[in-house]
């Protein structure tokens, strides 16, 4: 009985899509962690089951500023993964980093070295400005496999691991990137970063990254945002 239940359990499990692999997944998830925690400077947020780190003065502020004149040269409304009327959900702009540009490489060499995790995984960096009343609703970074995007996206590097985010600038008032589910707020600091784990320690997709950028009140918001694949980043696909 023990035999035919446990044959029924192997039958009924869903198909594993190797692009979205919890043990791989999971694998990621322990080894920047346990970098993290390492790390004297940085400090551990999250709860037992959500892995989320900051590092004060991450980067200068000189590094900041040239940022955020990098990201103001340049802005267009940020995109958005739907397949339904989003009105009003993300109403930042963002900048494109242009790949091989010096200020561009050292950014992504300093992300990448605090995080352990090889720039071939990363996606490119992006910079993002949000005005008074913009915001970024309530949402989760790593990719739903029942969407249809996922096939495109499973071919670009398939499921996102980690989120690094950067704060150029203090806010006003307002701008915090909240985590509802932890009941856990994050106030804009120049210089910050602020990383999480999207799987949980099973590697498998964690709702409880749930999180928003709430509105500017006062004041603009300018960050830098860098989500890292479980594979190779794929501009384009056939």
């Amino acid at each position: 009985m023990a035999l035919i239940r446990r044959i029924t359990n192997l039958l009924g499990r869903p198909k594993i899509d190797p692009m979205a692999d919890p043990e791989t997944l999971a694998k990621i998830g322990r080894m920047v962690s346990a970098r993290l925690r390492a790390n004297p400077l940085v400090q551990e947020l999250g709860d037992s089951k959500t892995k989320l780190f900051t590092w004060p003065e991450f980067l200068s502020s000189g590094e900041c500023e040239q940022l955020i004149d990098i990201i103001g040269s340049r802005i267009q409304p940020s995109p958005l993964f739907a397949e339904r009327d989003t009105t009003g959900i993300r109403t930042s702009s963002t900048h494109f980093f242009s790949q091989d540009a010096p200020e561009t490489l050292a950014l992504g060499r300093k992300i990448d070295d605090a995080l352990g995790i090889k720039r071939p995984h990363a996606e490119p960096i992006q910079g993002q400005r949000y005005c008074e009343g913009e915001q970024y609703r309530s949402h989760r970074d790593y990719f739903r496999e029942e969407r249809q995007h996922w096939q495109r996206e499973r071919l670009r590097g398939g499921q996102r691991s980690w989120t690094a985010m950067v704060y150029l600038n203090a806010v006003e008032a307002g701008g915090a990137t909240e985590f509802s589910e932890l009941e856990l707020s994050v106030s804009p600091a120049p210089g910050t970063l602020i990383a999480w784990n999207n799987m949980n320690r099973r590697g498998r997709p964690n709702a409880k990254t749930r999180h928003a950028a709430l509105p500017v009140e006062k004041g603009q918001k300018y960050v830098i945002t860098q989500w890292y694949r479980q594979g190779e980043w794929q501009r384009s696909v056939r």
